[in-house]
């Protein structure tokens, strides 16, 4: 199994420690996992092919139509992607095929840091079989989801009162599932700090999130796209 990590963008989520902890989590299981502080291996569409999982843990930052374009094409013929937090649904805000390929962008964290709020296992899937509910204190994302999201696991918006709050509390999303193509998109909005995905729960949703994303391109072997391909929308 062969992974890339590339990490940077806003110091604040701790990047680098982020990326490191998730190549433990890879490498436990034996895969060649290539840690990177840089973006240019988005430039570079075969090596993106070659991958098994690309793993992204950028904040604020700017991507080229180009190398979306790159990540989208690798993803589709099979290439996992998987991360977490503003990592990756926070990584590329002016992108919006980005945000069409990892189903979601961040809008909020109402209440900011240490939010004490509960995480409710939805879907009786392998990813969450066996992790109980659990009540965590961090960011509380809200976030713009994607309705063809396979949810895996949500919150309740009701802990904090805002401007949002006339609407109603609604169940957003925590960690979901989807498809790309050929691909597997794994998200997990946890992840502020590496402490939060460090141990426990959290820990084990993302590793069980990050080794589905990268299987997925094995499952894939032998099929086309070729009926999935056309023009898009390149607005």
């Amino acid at each position: 199994m062969k992974a890339l990590i590339t990490w940077g963008g806003w110091d604040g989520h701790q990047p680098e420690r982020i990326a490191h902890l998730f190549r433990d989590m890879l490498t436990a299981t034996g895969a060649d996992v290539t840690l990177t502080d840089s973006l240019a291996p988005f430039d570079d569409p075969e090596l993106l092919q070659r991958l098994d999982l690309i793993v992204p843990v950028w904040t604020m930052s700017d991507l080229s139509r180009a190398a979306a374009t790159n990540v989208s094409e690798a993803v589709a013929r099979g290439t996992g992607l998987a991360g977490c937090h503003g990592g990756m649904c926070d990584a590329f805000r002016g992108n919006p095929l980005w945000q069409f390929i990892t189903g979601a962008n961040w809008v909020a964290h109402p209440g900011g840091d240490g939010v004490k709020h509960r995480v409710t296992m939805t879907a009786d899937d392998p990813l969450t079989n066996g992790i109980p509910d659990f009540d965590i204190r961090t960011e509380q994302y809200y976030l713009h989801t994607d309705p063809a999201n396979h949810v895996l696991a949500i919150t309740r918006t009701d802990v904090v009162t805002w401007y949002h709050s006339p609407n109603g509390a609604v169940d957003m999303p925590v960690a979901w599932t989807r498809k790309w193509g050929l691909g597997r998109v794994y998200y997990n909005a946890l992840g502020h700090q590496a402490d939060v995905i460090a141990s426990g729960p959290p820990h084990e949703m993302i590793r069980r999130g990050l080794i589905w994303a990268a299987k997925g391109k094995a499952a894939a072997a032998g099929q086309s796209i070729a009926h999935l391909q056309n023009s898009g929308n390149h607005g």
